[in-house]
């Protein structure tokens, strides 16, 4: 293994996520600048005070995260929970990099990209616009299926337990694919005459749209959803450096 550099990851991270285009809901990139020399990566879906020790203990130079520490209109201040994350950051002298819409969005590296490739989705075209970005993507399956056993294949492959809202009894050959929280997209697969909306958790009204608006819905479980963005971008950041990355997965049900 040889290091590299932390700006030249992080440029590089920037780079290939085009994140300063993106008109986001917080930071992308940088967030907390740690060691200067990066050997290794660990992932995770989102920062909490177990990841950064974890990652330290796994002697990682670099989190890289999905949800990271600063969000748009979120409390400024430095409290206690705070406090105790940026000094378990600071005591591993360990960066902290997150990238959120920019991470979904990826043609071939983004959440739904991904889960649209495990899936077998083709015929795929943008979907699903946020902040005026499509950040999703939708598709045809190779077969159609039933709503039920396309959230059992899902669910196998990313680790959940969907949870499925019929939208009617008609089979699923096009789909919507959203990961996180969502929900209200499934008006957008409606529009786009998809048969079912796979995202990572419901609204209170979920199966009433899905009633309604004749689109079946699949909650496969926010944190599951957007666990396959920071492993292909990081096997991506192995391949383009000498460096070696980890995934730290946690018991999170939502």
């Amino acid at each position: 293994m040889s290091p590299v550099r932390l700006a030249d990851l992080v440029g590089w991270f920037d780079e290939t996520l085009a994140a300063q285009s993106f008109r986001d809901y917080g930071p992308n990139g940088l967030q907390v600048e740690g060691a200067d020399q990066v050997a290794h990566v660990a992932t995770a879906v989102s920062v909490s005070l177990e990841v950064i020790e974890r990652a330290a203990a796994d002697n990682a130079q670099v989190l890289l995260v999905h949800h990271g520490l600063f969000w748009d209109g979120a409390d400024a201040r430095i409290g206690p929970l705070e406090r105790r994350r940026l000094e378990a950051l600071f005591a591993a002298n360990l960066s902290l990099v997150a990238y959120h819409l920019p991470l979904d969005a990826h043609a071939t590296l983004g959440n739904n990209a991904r889960l649209a490739d495990l899936l077998g989705v083709t015929q795929r075209v943008p979907f699903g616009e946020h902040q005026g970005v499509m950040i999703g993507c939708r598709g045809t399956l190779p077969t159609p299926t039933t709503a039920a056993a396309l959230a059992t294949t899902l669910g196998g492959l990313i680790g959940s337990t969907p949870l499925v809202l019929p939208g009617g009894d008609h089979p699923v050959q096009t789909v919507g694919i959203v990961s996180g929280g969502a929900a209200r997209d499934i008006r957008q697969a409606a529009a786009a005459g998809l048969d079912a909306f796979i995202t990572g958790e419901p609204s209170e009204d979920a199966a009433y749209l899905a009633a309604e608006l004749g689109v079946h819905f699949i909650a496969a479980g926010h944190n599951a959803t957007e666990t396959v963005g920071v492993q292909a971008l990081a096997a991506a950041a192995s391949t383009q450096f000498d460096i070696s990355t980890s995934f730290l997965a946690v018991d999170n049900p939502v």
